[in-house]
């Protein structure tokens, strides 16, 4: 039995600050920082208590900073991964929501989505990303472990669930899961069927839990 359990970092200080993230390298907010803590819990409360887990992260600070607090709950390391990162969004990174609005081109309905140029210079395409969780679920997965955190941002999950469930990279333009802040997604392989599941999608119940 595989257990992965795939989490969107919280609450960063772009999001507070209305302005793009992607490679923005923004921090968690005290909010944030607090429901890492009550992530890190409720993994603890899914996780054998005397079992090896991994921990694996984008290496951007928001989602590291995250790991960091899941990791020294559940006495792991972490592991940094730049595939994991959020798209990039080029020359918008880090610049108010509204300059990204006013020049972004949405993708067509039909056609070509995955390469589609949305109209910012330096801007990664869904394919540049979709490429890169792909190959990075493909290196998490080598591993032996039981039991996986990963650690990622809200774009980057959409595709780490396509590449789980054995989606083809070139079927994925239409693919789309809504992921909060700070929600935990649930994946799991039987050892006898080697099905590949998705038990529970963004799970927030544990952000409303009072820490004692």
């Amino acid at each position: 039995m595989r257990n992965v359990y795939l989490v969107t970092h919280p609450e960063a200080t772009h999001h507070v600050d209305d302005l793009v993230g992607g490679w923005f390298d923004s921090d968690l907010t005290d909010r944030g920082l607090t429901h890492a803590a009550r992530i890190a819990e409720a993994l603890a409360g899914l996780l054998p208590a005397d079992g090896p887990v991994e921990v694996h992260s984008s290496d951007l600070l928001r989602t590291r900073r995250t790991a960091e607090i899941v990791a020294k709950r559940l006495g792991a390391d972490v592991v940094l991964d730049a595939d994991l990162r959020e798209k990039s969004y080029g020359e918008a990174g880090g610049r108010p929501q509204a300059w990204l609005d006013e020049r972004f081109i949405p993708p067509p309905a039909t056609g070509e989505r995955m390469r589609h140029d949305e109209g910012v210079p330096g801007a990664e395409t869904k394919w540049d990303l979709a490429v890169r969780a792909y190959r990075a679920l493909d290196r998490i997965l080598r591993s032996s472990a039981e039991n996986q955190v990963v650690v990622a941002h809200g774009g980057t999950a959409t595709f780490l669930v396509a590449a789980w469930i054995g989606m083809p990279i070139d079927a994925a333009g239409l693919v789309n899961f809504r992921f909060s802040s700070g929600g935990i997604t649930s994946l799991r392989e039987d050892d006898f069927f080697h099905n590949r599941g998705v038990v529970r999608l963004d799970d927030t119940t544990h952000l409303d839990v009072t820490l004692a």
